[in-house]
């Protein structure tokens, strides 16, 4: 959901140089926060249940709370550049995973066909399969042929050397059922394609994203889904979008989604 060019307008693609050594994590909690404004993660670390976080980048562009593990991105192809350095200083940093391209099945975000994706996976991803364990792009929720899943199936057929360990996903909707059902289908997705680990990297509510949100009705959302999410074997991490004003917090303080995510 988030694009590279907003993620660089605010600064938030940072220099290796800036780069922080990272903490043991903090527990095996499946939680973690997405985050623009790192001094923002510290509302959520502070509760004890987040164990990682990720900004859509290749670099922390700061320093993360004691026991949270930063996850690099690979967003698209505008971050291809400065890409070798920046995996190098994550890894040698203590980061264990590498995440894949942002919404390649989207037109809005990383835009690549399956095939290309697949390319420019082996050659900037799978080199780094020995020191991480590899996740793949993060598709959306779109049940369009050739969209979601959809796509994730013919990019998977086309990277099955790729040394992929886990699927990404994104979900954004209106219930909690329709919100299982779709982890459902991706947990089934990657359990067929072979890969232990199913990652939901961005899930909220329509109205959490459209101007609308309300708070208490995030909070009742959370409450039914974070115990569920916890529960189910093949989900091994996620993250609600997002961490920031009006999203989990107000302020500098966590507000009553906030409060339901971490609790």
């Amino acid at each position: 959901m988030v694009s590279f060019t907003k993620l660089f307008t605010a600064g938030l693609v940072a220099t290796s140089a800036m780069a922080a050594p990272m903490h043991a994590k903090r527990s095996s909690s499946k939680r973690g926060a997405a985050y623009n404004d790192i001094s923002t993660v510290s509302a959520l670390a502070d509760a004890g249940t987040i164990s990682w976080a990720y900004n859509w980048a290749g670099d922390l562009s700061g320093s993360l709370p004691s026991g949270v593990e930063y996850v690099p991105m690979l967003w698209g192809q505008n971050m291809f550049g400065g890409w070798v350095t920046a995996i190098q200083t994550a890894l040698s940093s203590g980061s264990t995973y590498i995440l894949g391209f942002n919404e390649p099945d989207m037109t809005s975000q990383a835009n690549m066909s399956p095939s290309d994706a697949a390319s420019y996976y082996q050659t900037y991803i799978t080199p780094w399969s020995g020191q991480a364990k590899l996740i793949s792009p993060a598709v959306t929720s779109s049940t369009t042929a050739g969209l979601g899943l959809d796509w994730f199936e013919s990019f998977i057929g086309s990277c099955s050397s790729c040394g992929i360990t886990g699927l990404a996903v994104h979900w954004y909707g209106d219930t909690a059922d329709d919100f299982k059902s779709f982890v459902t289908k991706a947990a089934s997705a990657a359990s067929s394609n072979n890969l232990s680990e199913l990652w939901i990297t961005e899930f909220a509510l329509n109205a959490d994203v459209n101007g609308s949100a309300d708070p208490s009705a995030t909070a009742a959302f959370l409450n039914e889904v974070i115990p569920w999410l916890d529960e189910q074997s093949a989900v091994t991490r996620y993250s609600y979008f997002m961490c920031a004003e009006n999203y989990l917090l107000s302020g500098s303080t966590l507000n009553l989604a906030g409060k339901a995510y971490v609790s």
